[in-house]
């Protein structure tokens, strides 16, 4: 019989289980034009799974020392809640079998977003995915967000698991490397952008959808 490489596998949410990233990526630049700022293409990319107190550092950083970083995301917000309104939550292919697969095999399920708790439970009962998690980890639960590895130090102590007993699955560079610096196995589903040699260094595994993880789980 074959031992299980990890007992628990630990989602990101946007860009990973859904596929609402690109609302993101078109919702930035729409915020900060609203409010006369210029955007570089690659900036919206920078800000994927950027948690506190980084996005604000990386915006006056941008935009300088006086940026209203709460006036901005806060209409940033209604954006995507507009795009989500009209357009839905889609959810990345495999999302609903992977978790449901896993719970079968005996593996904890947990989530690790960006978001806080209020929007996240919000959007997984939306798409039916709330009772899909044994944890639901956010952002607004320790004290910094991605890439610190806070988030997912945090997920491994609440389900009582070494951090290499986990696979943390992302599609981010911030949120490779939370995960990466709290010590998980990180296993990189690309959505945007593929890994370059930095993060390739950080990963378990780089596969090109969610169902191919259940091929890492035996050794």
């Amino acid at each position: 019989m074959t031992d299980k490489v990890v007992d628990a596998v630990i989602f990101d949410l946007d860009g990973t289980l859904t596929d609402t990233e690109k609302y993101y990526q078109k919702a930035w630049p729409m915020a900060l034009r609203h409010f006369g700022y210029e955007v570089e293409p690659w900036m919206p990319l920078e800000l994927r799974s950027l948690g506190r107190p980084f996005a604000p550092q990386t915006f006056k950083e941008w935009f300088g020392e006086d940026f209203d970083y709460e006036k901005v995301r806060s209409y940033r917000k209604k954006i995507v809640a507009e795009i989500i309104e009209e357009h839905g939550i889609p959810l990345k292919k495999g999302a609903v079998e992977i978790l449901s697969s896993l719970r079968e095999k005996g593996i904890i399920t947990a989530l690790a977003t960006a978001n806080d708790l209020q929007r996240t439970e919000s959007y997984l009962k939306l798409i039916g995915l709330y009772d899909s998690f044994d944890k639901i980890i956010c952002a607004d639960m320790v004290k910094q967000g991605k890439p610190a590895p806070d988030i997912y130090a945090y997920a491994c102590s609440s389900l009582g698991i070494p951090p290499d007993r986990a696979f943390a699955v992302e599609d981010s560079p911030n949120g490779i490397k939370s995960a990466y610096g709290a010590g998980l196995k990180v296993v990189m589903v690309p959505d945007l952008t593929e890994p370059d040699e930095e993060l390739s260094k950080m990963l378990y595994a780089r596969v090109d959808g969610l169902m191919d993880i259940l091929g890492l789980l035996e050794e």
